[in-house]
């Protein structure tokens, strides 16, 4: 830790440096446990280093990813719990790179805080090196601004990045794709981290009790539910590229089903969505009862329960299913790939 640097008229304006170098010294232990081959510099630095393997790849090309977990943060505040939202950060990121069909390699992140306190910027880390590890990605960077008068002192955003590799002959490609073809569906967690604006709208977070456990969520409050951790697919998809041709994959994000899965989907063709196939989840359920919201308006928010489609071909579907389910993913068939002018129906 530097002891050696202090300022007393910055820290009078509300910009502790000595907080800062804690800070550092609490998430150096949740750091180690992200590291990979590829790290070639200790946190601290001004940079981030990584040796980049291209072992078996004729063209490599990188990609890359970013996001920020949104106003779910109020979630975190007001349950006063910070040490899942940084998965949530990851997730949105690598989830997006993996659609590319690209391997994450490292992330960095960046907070900005009104008032730097040390354990708890150390929790926020915790997260994100979690996230890191399930996504298999080094942590090799990152930023905390201290921003007295910017935000309030108990309040912080989160936002990141992540960046991939993937061999260009192997970049998902849906020229491929054809009628018939088979979308599967890798169910979510929750509702992830997209669409708080209306659920705190909804369950008007800020005047009800979030601690209540309630039956329809195992015993789980509200607050614990929502704050459940944006599921990150990046293991399953990866094996699955390996064993299956992939024609498309959309991660559902903010927009729903209507946004994101014609994402996926050459002009010509549209998605045929089954939505008896749609295991919905009960937040969804609870959401919709008590916002009185429309069939369409929660399939054009949420996940609704799908945080990931895959879409292969007919004669790939039964065992790219079975892949998933031997990588931890209850898939199932959600919906077919037809001729189109309409991206997606839902019926």
């Amino acid at each position: 830790m530097n002891t050696n640097s202090k300022s007393e008229s910055y820290a009078a304006a509300g910009v502790d440096i000595t907080a800062g170098y804690r800070a550092v010294e609490l998430m150096k232990a949740h750091i180690a446990r992200t590291m990979t081959s590829g790290v070639c510099s200790d946190i601290g630095g001004f940079g981030g280093l990584f040796e980049l393997d291209v072992t078996g790849m004729k063209r490599p090309v990188l990609v890359s990813g970013t996001d920020g977990v949104g106003t779910k943060l109020k979630l975190a505040f007001l349950m006063d719990k910070h040490d899942t939202v940084g998965i949530d950060c990851v997730a949105m990121c690598v989830n997006d790179v993996i659609c590319c069909g690209a391997k994450p390699l490292f992330f960095l992140d960046y907070i900005a805080c009104g008032k730097n306190v040390p354990e708890k910027i150390a929790q926020i880390v915790s997260g994100v090196a979690e996230g890191c590890v399930q996504s298999g990605s080094a942590l090799i960077g990152g930023e905390t601004a201290e921003m007295p008068g910017f935000y309030p002192i108990d309040e912080y955003d989160l936002a990141g990045f992540s960046v991939g590799v993937v061999d260009r002959e192997k970049i998902l490609n849906n020229k491929e794709m054809k009628p018939g073809d088979v979308i599967i569906a890798l169910p979510s967690s929750g509702v992830h981290s997209n669409g708080f604006s209306l659920v705190r709208k909804v369950f008007d977070v800020e005047n009800n009790d979030l601690h209540i456990p309630v039956a329809e969520f195992g015993g789980k409050s509200v607050g614990e539910t929502l704050l459940t951790p944006t599921k990150i697919y990046v293991k399953p998809m990866l094996s699955l590229f390996e064993k299956v041709r992939v024609k498309g994959v959309s991660h559902i994000t903010g927009g729903g089903f209507y946004e994101n899965i014609p994402r996926s989907i050459p002009d010509g063709l549209g998605a045929r969505i089954e939505k008896r196939n749609v295991r919905v989840l009960p937040i969804f359920e609870l959401l919709a009862k008590v916002g009185k919201i429309p069939e369409r308006d929660m399939f054009n928010t949420f996940n609704m329960g799908v945080g990931m489609c895959a879409i292969v071909g007919q004669e790939d579907a039964d065992r790219a299913v079975q892949i998933l389910k031997q990588n931890g993913e209850d898939a199932y068939i959600l919906g077919t790939i037809e001729k189109s002018e309409d991206k997606i129906t839902i019926l």
